[in-house]
This record gives C-alpha cells, sequence and structure tokens, in this order.
C-alpha cells in the first residue's frame, strides 16, 4: 500500500548540517521523495501542525524553536511510509532511541531531536496538505522499485 509521511528536518539538524545524513538513510531504505523545501515556518503554521499541543505547558518554548530557524519539509512515499518512517527516526525521547535510527545516532534531547515525521496515516494526510500544496509534489517513475518490493 503506498502511503506518504511528511518528514521535518528541525532547526537543531539544519543547524547541525544533517539534511543530507537525513535524507540518505530515507533514500536508502527505499523510500521515495516526492516533495522538498526549505522553509521558515510562521506562527499560524505551527498553532496547525502542532495543534494537539497549543495549550499544553511546553508548547510557547516548542513554538519558538521550530520558529528560530529554517526547516526542510518533505514529503516522503512507499509501502506503510509511516510506520517505517517511525521506525527510522527512534524515539521522540533520543535517550530511548535505539542506536541505528536517527534520534539514535544523531540527537541527544528530547526538544532538539532533530527530524519530524508523521505519527499516523491521518496525521500525514493533514500535515502533507499544511505544508505542501499538489502542485508540489512530484509524481515521478521510480524504475528501481521493482528491485525493493514484491
Amino acid at each position: 500500500m503506498r502511503e506518504r509521511s511528511l518528514v521535518l528536518v528541525k532547526p537543531d539538524g539544519v543547524q547541525r548540517r544533517l539534511i543530507g545524513e537525513v535524507i540518505s538513510r530515507i533514500e536508502r531504505k527505499g523510500l521515495k521523495i516526492v516533495g522538498l523545501k526549505m522553509m521558515v515556518m510562521d506562527e499560524n503554521l505551527v498553532n496547525k501542525h502542532y495543534q494537539e499541543h497549543v495549550n499544553k505547558p511546553f508548547f510557547p518554548k516548542l513554538k519558538s524553536y521550530v520558529m528560530s530557524g529554517p526547516v526542510v519539509a518533505m514529503v516522503v512515499e512507499g509501502k506503510n511510509a509511516v510506520s517505517v518512517m517511525r521506525l527510522l527516526i527512534g524515539s521522540t525521547d533520543p535517550s530511548q532511541a535505539a542506536p541505528g535510527t536517527i534520534r539514535g545516532d544523531l540527537a541527544l534531547d528530547i526538544g532538539r531531536n532533530v527530524v519530524h515525521a508523521s505519527a499516523t496515516v491521518e496525521d500525514a494526510e493533514r500535515e502533507v496538505k499544511l505544508f505542501f500544496s499538489e502542485q508540489e509534489l512530484c509524481e515521478w517513475d521510480d524504475s528501481v522499485k521493482q528491485w525493493l518490493l514484491e
């Protein structure tokens, strides 16, 4: 089943020059990038993206952090893309993330954990629409998929 997930390289990942590392891991896993851009999130986008956290005590700090610098937003596509990306990035708390995951290898702090990936298929559908228009997503022939999937 083809799914899409939103992935963000957060400001700490951008500042630490980890964009290429994150993209490389996604591509090596076999997922296809169909949308990619660098941007600074505005307050409206942050409030919509993190809508479930708006009334939590940590939200003002989170909002300030994600608006502090650019993020790299991408849409990845593939078989079970949402669950595959969640496994690839590791636990939200890097101290609990398994070695070999993006957060397990590259992050030290829960508040600076390098990446975001959609938690559910429903979240992915909502988040992709927040960050990308349909015109910004590219459909292209992935000729190597015959070697990756049954």
